[in-house]
């Protein structure tokens, strides 16, 4: 008889495997990913993986926004809809949704019991390698989705694409959101490497949508398509979009798609969530295509009420504090530049930590004409980048630069320095943004209580 575990023990249990996410420089190969195991491990279970209508998608930027809208509508349009995101802010349960509601405790404990006799038996005969943290969790993920008979599951790669536990699944349509270098230690040193993994999603016969790609990202997802015979539709040429306007709240736009004209309103920031908001839209056409019954006025709803936190999110005002997990230089790139759009005037101060296996150089270059004060800090997350890394580089790009050891302190001290005018900007990974989060979520709540 197996005994139940509760959702800590659950949680622990998960977390005692080997986690690629908190190792920095993991070799990317099939000894290290092995797709075989993930079946071994699903089969026990009737391969819950199969037979639930599917989009998946890969990337380097806005898979998570994309996959939020795209989820979002299909609720709207009255489907039963399981989203799989990563990393989380807070929480495991946080990448596992249904109908926007993350798995109860009591599920994810009751499934983890389940799985823990098939883990032990695959690991144990280890035939492809060990388990790790993430296929089991994309185990939990797909037998939940199936124990609820969901009618969509929405589903973002964790890591690369060929090899991800992700893709086990059968997509309908598969998305490739824009590219650029990140991972390079492990998916490759150039664009069209990293397409060559986001683009082993692709699967016979599916519908494939590409947001923009620069030219050599372009050409492999297009010779892929061609391979297997998918249907391409880009982003950019097949489907276009126009900003109509926007502020701190949300933005509005037109979406000219294959099979209709959209003005759509989205309550999130930045140029690139447009982008996004497009390449979602045109998913969502496709699935039209296939058979889903979405309206017009589901699409209009589904985007409108879209959440995604941590990306261009603003945790207060006077002074204003924005939050963004921008974690490459191309991604930097793009907050600075949205940053400047959106607070032209405000003095900036910066706080900045992420992983030691990231491109910091090429971070400190894009930050470099946005400030001329950074506090570099870490999180508690054990991939960090130690303080004295990042002081060296910024220190090069003649930026001042206070290191503190914690987000908590860094924060006071910026809102101490900066009072009530100016802009702070937290960033440099999800996991530095999740404690600026919980920093002013606990100011408020002492303020409510007080």
């Amino acid at each position: 008889m197996k005994l139940q575990m509760n959702y800590r023990q659950a949680e622990d249990y998960i977390l005692s495997f080997t986690d690629y996410e908190k190792i920095p420089g993991i070799v990317y190969t099939s000894a290290n990913y092995d797709l075989r195991r993930m079946e071994k491990l699903l089969q026990p279970l009737g391969n819950p993986q199969l037979g639930t209508k599917t989009v998946h998608i890969a990337g380097t930027k806005g898979k998570g926004s994309t996959a939020a809208m795209i989820s979002q509508t299909l609720i709207a349009a009255g489907y039963k809809t399981g989203l799989f995101t990563s990393p989380h802010l807070h929480t495991l349960r946080e990448r596992v949704r249904i109908n926007g509601d993350m798995i109860s405790e009591a599920d994810f404990a009751a499934l983890v019991t389940q799985l823990k006799p098939i883990v032990e038996k695959v690991n144990n005969e280890a035939a492809y390698g060990e388990l790790t943290t993430f296929e089991i969790l994309a185990a939990v993920v797909f037998a939940h989705f199936k124990g609820s008979q969901v009618d969509f599951q929405v589903l973002e790669v964790g890591l690369g694409g060929r090899l991800d536990a992700t893709n086990v699944a059968k997509a309908d349509v598969c998305i490739i959101t824009s590219l650029s270098l990140d991972h390079t230690e492990i998916l490759g040193d150039t664009v069209a490497k990293i397409a060559a993994e986001k683009a082993g999603i692709i699967k016979a016969g599916c519908v494939v949508v590409s947001a923009p790609q620069v030219e050599e990202a372009a050409e492999v997802i297009e010779q892929v398509c061609h391979q297997q015979r998918s249907k391409l539709i880009q982003v950019g040429k097949d489907i276009t979009w126009q900003k109509i306007s926007g502020d701190l709240c949300q933005q509005t736009m037109k979406i000219k798609g294959k099979t209709g004209d959209y003005k759509l309103i989205i309550p999130l920031l930045g140029e690139y969530q447009l982008e996004n908001a497009a390449t979602a839209l045109a998913a969502l056409e496709a699935l039209v295509r296939l058979g889903a019954k979405i309206s017009v006025q589901n699409i209009v709803q589904g985007f409108s009420q879209v959440s995604w936190p941590g990306r261009l999110q603003i945790l207060s005002y006077e002074p204003t504090v924005l939050v963004d997990g921008a974690h490459n230089a191309y991604s930097m790139k793009k907050l600075v530049e949205s940053v400047k759009n959106y607070f032209p005037h405000d003095k900036c101060l910066v706080i900045l930590g992420t992983s030691c296996d990231k491109d910091i150089p090429g971070m400190a270059r894009e930050l470099r004409p946005l400030t001329e004060n950074i506090i570099v800090t870490s999180s508690s997350h054990p991939r960090a980048a130690p303080t004295s890394i990042l002081v060296e580089e910024f220190a090069k790009q003649g930026i001042k630069v206070d290191a503190i050891e914690n987000i908590t302190l860094a924060l006071s001290r910026a809102l101490a320095a900066i009072q009530n005018t100016g802009l702070i900007l937290v960033t440099g990974s999800l996991f530095v943004v999740a404690e600026a989060i919980d920093f002013f979520t606990k100011a408020n709540e002492a303020g409510v209580s007080q």
